[in-house]
């Protein structure tokens, strides 16, 4: 990861493979400022400025690309504190018979590592991360509503301030890009683990 982002690896970058990682785990995350980037570890679940506790207000692991310019919470980080969220793929639910939670696994569908576009804010000396969403694309469609930002290398710059402004315009739904499969209903609970949790149906 380090050399796919020409990053600086931080010492607390979380180990992999992880196949099941929930929020307020730590992820592994690339920033950038005056001394390059770094790849680091960051609290997934944003904490704005003003909580007075991790647990204060409802836990924000995603920010609307359509709201994330005005919404108090993230006006700041939108500005001055964009990173990437690497990834293997995601997991989504579709609702199934009965209520019942039914998860896809998605991945690109060129097996190259999905990088999400992400806002960070440093909470006491915890920084905190969350990743931007926008509608679905076609790929998610009949899964849910929504999907996250999903950047292409020669995005990764302007996203991450390097490239000058104009980042607004990388929030927008993929296109070809991803691929879905079912997987087992043992990911819905947040203790499991291991490569079986991938393995489609």
């Amino acid at each position: 990861m380090a050399q796919l982002f020409r990053a600086v690896p931080s010492n607390d970058v979380p180990p992999v493979p992880q196949y099941n990682l929930c929020p307020t785990q730590s992820v592994p995350v690339v920033t950038s400022d005056e001394g390059g980037r770094r790849l680091r570890a960051m609290r997934w679940g944003f904490v704005p400025s003003w909580y007075k506790s991790l647990t204060d207000g409802p836990l924000i692991i995603n920010a609307r690309a359509d709201t994330v310019a005005v919404k108090p919470a993230f006006r700041e980080a939108i500005r001055s504190r964009r990173c990437l969220m690497p990834v293997s793929g995601f997991y989504e639910w579709q609702t199934g018979p009965n209520g019942t939670r039914l998860p896809w696994y998605i991945t690109r569908r060129d097996g190259a590592p999905m990088v999400f576009a992400a806002l960070w804010q440093r909470w006491g000396e915890i920084d905190t991360v969350a990743m931007v969403t926008t509608e679905g694309g076609e790929a998610m469609a009949g899964i849910h509503d929504r999907e996250p930002v999903i950047l292409e290398p020669a995005d990764w710059p302007l996203w991450l301030g390097e490239a000058g402004h104009g980042a607004a315009v990388l929030m927008k739904p993929t296109a070809g890009v991803l691929h879905s499969h079912r997987v087992g209903v043992a990911v819905n609970s947040n203790r499991a683990q291991g490569p079986e949790l991938i393995e489609p149906i």
